[in-house]
């Protein structure tokens, strides 16, 4: 499965005719749009199998993930780290602690601060879903090379930064 940058929103059209495309044209952005959206939900599917056996879902795997990289995480920080709302996160953290997955505690210095930890179980399930999305990501990045990988890292870094930079 080869990737060709040039052409990777313009599958099925005439590559040379691609190269003279506008990409910023109301329907390239459209189809790219739809690429985002469809690669996020295989991209999660191929850790759904890891998932499910915790009977967990993509938002409780990103809080694992969160929490993982930074064990300690205020409730607030992680709301910030996120990117949700204050609601969401209560939802998700209530069914992670209710299947014994994270572990809230308070804070050293503040006690009204809860800091959130993984338990080992959640250790175990993070460590399961991360395993099945980096492998995805490692046959796709084989296939895609290294200037597509390069590429992609630019445009979704552009995409999940919170901070608006246009002029």
């Amino acid at each position: 499965m080869s990737v060709n940058p040039k052409t990777a929103l313009t599958r099925g059209s005439d590559p040379s005719a691609a190269e003279g495309r506008l990409f910023l044209r109301e329907e390239e952005l459209d189809r790219a749009a739809d690429l985002v959206l469809r690669a996020a939900r295989r991209f999660f599917g191929a850790a759904e199998a890891a998932l499910q056996a915790y009977d967990l879902g993509p938002a409780h795997y990103r809080a694992l993930a969160a929490i993982r990289r930074e064990e300690g995480l205020s409730v607030g920080a992680l709301i910030e780290a996120l990117g949700v709302r204050k609601q969401s996160l209560h939802r998700v953290l209530e069914e992670l602690e209710k299947a014994d997955l994270v572990a809230r505690v308070r804070g050293d210095r503040d006690r009204r601060e809860r800091r959130v930890m993984l338990t080992e179980a959640g250790r175990e399930a993070e460590r399961a879903a991360s395993a099945a999305l980096r492998e995805r990501l490692a046959v796709v990045f084989r296939a895609a090379g290294v200037e597509a990988v390069s590429g992609a890292r630019i445009v979704l870094s552009a995409l999940a930064d919170p901070v608006d930079k246009t002029p």
